[in-house]
């Protein structure tokens, strides 16, 4: 009875462990036109003046902030 109770309840765990997972992306518009598709929040780093990011392909990335002229989070 109890592995019953046990194999649906393991599934609605997985479920729900998974849907928690997910990555918003977001659009990183310059000021010379171009879009830049992030995977995950981009990161302000004050000292520097730098954003990083990890593009499509996942490798890290950064870019100016001065060249940054809007950031967007993508609808999922």
């Amino acid at each position: 009875m109890k592995k019953l109770i046990a194999l649906p309840l393991a599934a609605i765990f997985c479920v729900a462990a998974l849907s928690g997972c997910t990555r918003a992306s977001y659009a990183i518009h310059t000021s010379d036109g171009r879009t830049i598709i992030s995977d995950g929040k981009p990161h302000e780093d004050s000292k520097t003046g730098l954003i990083a990011y990890k593009d499509a392909n996942g490798v890290k990335q950064q870019i100016n902030k001065t060249d940054v002229k809007e950031m967007s989070e993508l609808p999922k």
